[in-house]
């Protein structure tokens, strides 16, 4: 008799273990720079009809960055997220961006 190629059923000898009680490890390491090291770029994107200014890539901890866009949207006075890598911004406000970018030390292509 040949051996079926397609096999269904669990497998119960003394290592085994269950697929779904074990949660896999996703959080991968993030290069930490100092603010002199970034090198960030800018780009607009119209969403339902509105303008956002998006800033990327940051190379910081996932809560220096989401305290670094607070600080921004409230000297800003705009509203905003931050999302992995990125920081975006409510509206066209690249120029002031820049400039309070600038001020903490952060250097743009």
């Amino acid at each position: 008799m040949k051996k079926n190629l397609f096999e269904m059923g669990a497998n119960f000898d003394d290592s085994w273990s269950s697929d779904n009680k074990t949660k896999a490890n996703n959080s991968s390491k993030v290069e930490i720079k100092t603010p002199k090291e970034h090198r960030l770029h800018f780009a607009k994107e119209k969403r339902r009809g509105k303008s956002v200014t998006i800033v990327k890539p940051f190379f910081l901890e996932p809560k220096e960055l989401s305290e670094l866009s607070k600080k921004l949207k409230k000297m800003l006075g705009v509203g905003g997220t931050s999302k992995d890598d990125t920081l975006e911004f409510q509206g066209e406000v690249q120029a002031k961006l820049k400039e309070e970018l600038s001020k903490l030390g952060f250097s743009f292509k």
